[in-house]
């Protein structure tokens, strides 16, 4: 049974550099085409378009198989998707020169290629090799930090329509055979291209990392810049069980009002692309105050003020990062349904009354202790029936996952004093003994959920 009108394979099983693969060949570049393709010609509800693992075929790649009729295709680059799908998806026509109908041949390939590939696993396994996967862990940090590097150089925006390494480097105030070797880095890794000594972006690049577009990341991503630092003291604080200063002369770097913007800049990143999930989770209805403690950007106030004109939101803030709260308010046009005021929510006095208080990606700045004090105070200042609404990552039950939780309560661990990731049973106890109930998880897309808590 075939579901849909036509079924595509098409490999991109990723292998070692040097060894013959569909990736290589330009198999990625034939998928983006294909989805291109079929999205304009208005295919979609008639088509399945799935990537595979290895056919075994991969001198042949890029390799892609058309259901139901199971037609094969070898070779297959981006300049003939457009003939295909024009031929073989629109008129039943398959396209002749790139079909493989040598069964035999193909059969005695897949063969002799899966035993090979047998063979050199066994040899590995003899001779101890690391296996890849590992390989690849330990040297995860090196493309990286070329990246990491790049953008705090601006090397990106350097490149402009085009330069010399000379050019660049001039650009970046940077030696020219240094950036010619990390813009060659850059092109390995299909960040930027190459053409006669003449450097140019990629699309991608060019949309996100160059300072005049519109969807530039940089200022944001310059907050992991400055991670990088905090994660090289990862040893001495499991030795020692909380941050250690970068420079035990000098710990400066995470109180300067740049480093601050950059933190701010990339949170307002991840909390604009969820804003709109979590008020369509909680709903206005029937929502007249909410306290956005450390609201930081103030997406999410922005996103309920914009979502309700009866809306009014309090964001609290340290000192240092409400002016730049203001700067993003006044840009969104929504300066008289959202108040700022400075302060420690840890101390300072909260308020009340309110129908909905958030802490969005905050708890896990936070010791159990200070969180568990903080949700007694937190009950205290909502309404009857106010809705206490903690989003962050949620660790699994015995806190071994999922990865990118796990690997942030490290993160927490070389940043800050007590800070960590906590799990679904901690946050619903520590509500519990504030004194709310109904505890519930309501689970969005991505990688942060919310424990929702009612003041009854």
């Amino acid at each position: 049974m075939e579901p849909f009108r036509f079924h595509l394979f098409i490999c991109t099983q990723q292998k070692p550099e040097g060894v013959p693969s569909c990736p290589a060949s330009g198999s990625l570049a034939v998928l983006e085409g294909l989805d291109r393709e079929v999205q304009k010609r208005g295919l979609r509800p008639d088509l399945q378009l799935t990537t595979c693992g290895c056919m075994g075929l991969c001198n042949e790649g890029p390799v892609m198989v058309v259901y139901p009729e199971g037609v094969w295709y070898r070779r297959v680059q981006s300049s003939d998707v457009s003939e295909i799908v024009d031929a073989h998806l629109l008129h039943d026509k398959p396209v002749n020169r790139l079909v493989w109908n040598d069964a035999p041949a193909m059969r005695a390939m897949s063969i002799e290629h899966g035993e090979k590939f047998r063979a050199a696993m066994a040899a590995r396994e003899k001779a101890g090799t690391l296996p890849d996967r590992l390989d690849q862990m330990i040297r995860g940090y090196m493309p990286s930090r070329c990246i990491l590097t790049a953008l705090e150089l601006d090397i990106f925006t350097a490149i402009g329509e085009g330069a010399n390494a000379e050019q660049i480097g001039t650009r970046i105030h940077a030696n020219a055979r240094a950036a010619e070797m990390l813009l060659n880095a850059l092109v390995a890794l299909g960040l930027v291209t190459k053409s006669g000594g003449i450097y140019s972006n990629t699309p991608e690049s060019a949309r996100f990392f160059v300072q005049e577009s519109k969807d530039n990341h940089r200022n944001g991503l310059l907050h992991t810049a400055n991670i990088w630092h905090r994660w090289s003291t990862l040893t001495d604080a499991v030795r020692h069980g909380t941050c250690i200063p970068i420079d035990p002369h000098n710990n400066a770097r995470d109180s300067t009002p740049e480093w601050t913007a950059n933190f701010i800049a990339g949170m307002d990143r991840n909390a604009k692309a969820r804003a709109q999930l979590l008020v369509q989770a909680l709903g206005t209805a029937g929502v007249r105050r909410i306290l956005d403690l450390g609201g930081g950007s103030g997406a999410y106030s922005i996103a309920f003020a914009k979502a309700s004109s009866d809306v009014r939101c309090e964001i609290l803030d340290v000192p240092e990062v409400v002016p730049l709260t203001t700067e993003y308010v006044n840009k969104a046009r929504v300066s008289a349904q959202v108040n700022l005021r400075s302060g420690d929510m840890l101390t300072d006095d909260l308020g009340s009354g309110y129908d909905i208080i958030m802490l969005n990606a905050i708890c896990h700045m936070f010791s159990e202790e200070q969180n568990q004090q903080l949700f007694r105070r937190a009950r205290q200042a909502l309404a009857p029936n106010g809705r206490f609404v903690v989003q962050d990552f949620i660790l699994n039950s015995d806190k071994t996952g999922p990865l990118h939780t796990a690997l942030f309560s490290l993160n927490m661990l070389v940043a800050t004093d007590h800070g960590a990731s906590y799990s679904e049973r901690e946050y619903s106890s520590w509500m519990k003994n504030a004194g709310f109930a109904d505890i519930f998880r309501i689970k969005l897309p991505g990688p942060s959920d919310l424990i929702v808590g009612l003041a009854k």
